[in-house]
């Protein structure tokens, strides 16, 4: 999973900026309905619902507004929520780069053509379904960060990498990434089955780790590397796009890119 998660950090440090734009809760709004409608509003038997409440509450949603969408999602307020459903598209960026989108929708019409444009003005384009595809795999994964410790007046995090190895094992997990979170906050990506994501994410929390969010992920089995500056604007660009797109819920993509590279192209 090495280098996997460029990308994720970048969209971490995106997310507050988002929420104040207003564009995270029309994403997590959708899982949420989703999620209810699926499984039922109550989120202690129903883990896609709590992770989505969980992703909505990191992100400064209200309350009232969480309980509005689960309570469309279950018919109790009437509207749309029957009408949503959930797409995968496939396509291609600069340089043959590909890309696996996944989108929330209530007008598969409106989507395909936003993306479609998305993808013509930046260099890429919108594929068939299957093919890309093939080139990812799902994963589960848990977020998370340690329990803070009073020294004093400061709160100390320290992570320390044989517990969590030893945690990881427990909840049969695949492999873990250590990454640095927002304040130089040290955190880890722990990987696992999908099937294991509940578990996993469950025993973490038993053995004392803040569980920041439990996802499902797409992972490229292969990437590109990017070297041309120029490609590596458009690329970024390009991204960007796509995940601004309130039908869209998630974009992976197989591209790398050295960090110097991506800094100078995101500017």
């Amino acid at each position: 999973m090495a280098g996997h998660s460029k990308w994720a950090n970048i969209k971490r440090q995106k997310a507050r900026v988002d929420a104040v734009k207003g564009k995270t809760f029309a994403k997590v709004s959708r899982a949420i309905i989703i999620a209810a409608r699926t499984g039922g509003g109550d989120p202690e038997g129903n883990f896609q619902l709590r992770t989505a409440i969980e992703k909505a509450k990191a992100a400064g949603i209200p309350n009232d507004n969480i309980d509005r969408a689960i309570a469309k999602g279950t018919g109790k307020l009437g509207g749309d929520a029957d009408t949503i459903e959930a797409i995968r598209y496939e396509g291609y960026g600069p340089g043959g780069v590909a890309i696996l989108i996944e989108a929330l929708t209530d007008n598969r019409n409106r989507t395909a053509a936003d993306l479609r444009a998305a993808f013509s003005k930046r260099g890429g384009n919108l594929g068939e379904t299957g093919c890309v595809g093939w080139m990812f795999e799902q994963k589960g994964v848990v977020t998370l960060k340690p329990t803070p410790v009073l020294q004093g007046r400061r709160e100390i995090y320290k992570l320390l990498e044989d517990e969590l190895l030893e945690a990881s094992l427990e909840g049969e997990a695949e492999s873990y990434e250590l990454i640095e979170l927002e304040d130089d906050i040290p955190g880890a990506e722990v990987f696992t089955d999908p099937a294991n994501l509940e578990n996993l994410a469950q025993v973490l929390k038993d053995k004392g780790y803040v569980v920041i969010q439990s996802e499902l992920r797409w992972f490229p089995n292969n990437s590109v590397e990017i070297t041309d500056p120029d490609q590596a604007v458009q690329m970024l660009r390009l991204m960007d796009a796509l995940e601004d797109l309130d039908d869209v819920q998630s974009v992976t993509a197989n591209f790398d890119m050295a960090d110097d590279l991506m800094a100078v192209s995101m500017v």
